[in-house]
């Protein structure tokens, strides 16, 4: 093993949990997001509703209204999938629930089934954050994906 490969073995990647277009995460309306108070990463503009696994790890929390999903990766990374801005606002309409608080999951298994029509048509964003909530826990943070994504292309690189 080289020297080059202790420094890629640091670099830690995070996936595309959607189908779409990668957008910064400051193009998203919402501040909390846009501004990122809850922590740096990046939007998916989703051309599908399937939100999957962005990596190995643990189901942290699943929203009962099935809009967002938290998930700690095996590196400590704190994930946050939230399907759409305000979306919490339709109670559960237009999502189904395919994973629970505490499930191992692996990167690219299906979490939850958003139905995007329904929520353009309540008249909501569909754009979705992937926040990285334990920013600070990283000396790096780097946007690897612009444009066109599909799941499980690297979206987010982080170095410790």
């Amino acid at each position: 093993m080289g020297l080059l490969d202790v420094f890629k073995k640091k670099e830690i990647s995070v996936a595309a949990p959607m189908q779409g277009t990668c957008v910064s995460i400051q193009e998203v309306s919402d501040p909390t997001f846009g501004q990122e108070i809850l922590g740096k990463g990046v939007a998916i503009r989703p051309a599908d509703g399937r939100v999957c696994a962005p990596a190995d790890g643990v189901v942290s929390t699943v929203f009962p209204t099935g809009h967002a999903v938290g998930i700690t990766t095996k590196d400590n990374v704190d994930l946050l999938i939230h399907v759409g801005l305000d979306t919490v606002k339709m109670d559960g309409r237009g999502f189904e629930i395919l994973c629970r608080d505490g499930q191992e999951v692996k990167k690219g298994d299906l979490l939850i089934r958003a139905d995007l029509e329904l929520i353009r048509q309540e008249g909501y964003d569909t754009i979705t954050p992937v926040v990285i909530c334990n920013s600070d826990d990283f000396s790096q943070i780097e946007k690897r994906a612009d444009g066109e994504v599909a799941v499980g292309d690297t979206v987010l690189t982080l170095k410790k």
